[in-house]
């Protein structure tokens, strides 16, 4: 072991994207600077506010509301009534009629019931299923599991 540091000098925009706090905040800043930058690359529609990327493989229902500051990844379906706000939808999830989901992360083909809400930092893992009518308030969900009560204070779901 040569014990030495290194360094690189990084003449763009660095931001820490480690906690999920944080990557939203950068999902945030990310889509503003597409505001400005190439606006083209934002989608637009009667049921989108703000600044939202959406895949073109996503399926939105007219009467659901997305943005601002969201991102709608590959195979998402977000049903009739549904409301994202602050939120990253990774490929493959599914939000549930009625559901809202704020500031938190949606794994890769998770499934969120009808009538949920998850909130405050909320992380669902991959392929998690959260059952009708359950508030996620802050809770980091492990894969591969199915939530069906309440969580109201922030916790991890093994």
């Amino acid at each position: 072991m040569d014990k030495k540091l290194y360094a690189m000098v990084h003449t763009g925009y660095w931001m820490d994207v480690g906690q999920p706090k944080d990557y939203l905040e950068g999902i945030k800043t990310y889509l503003h600077h597409k505001r400005t930058s190439h606006p083209e690359m934002l989608a637009t529609g009667n049921n989108i506010v703000g600044n939202v990327i959406v895949d073109p493989s996503a399926t939105i229902s007219k009467t659901a509301s997305v943005g601002p500051d969201v991102v709608v990844g590959p195979n998402c379906i977000i049903h009739g009534g549904a409301r994202i706000h602050g939120s990253v939808l990774l490929r493959g999830s599914r939000i549930g009629s009625g559901s809202l989901i704020l500031n938190s992360i949606i794994g890769w083909n998770s499934t969120v019931g009808k009538w949920t809400r998850i909130q405050k930092n909320s992380v669902l893992g991959e392929d998690v299923t959260v059952n009708d009518e359950v508030l996620l308030n802050g809770a980091k969900v492990l894969p591969h599991k199915e939530v069906k009560a309440d969580v109201d204070t922030p916790q991890i779901i093994m």
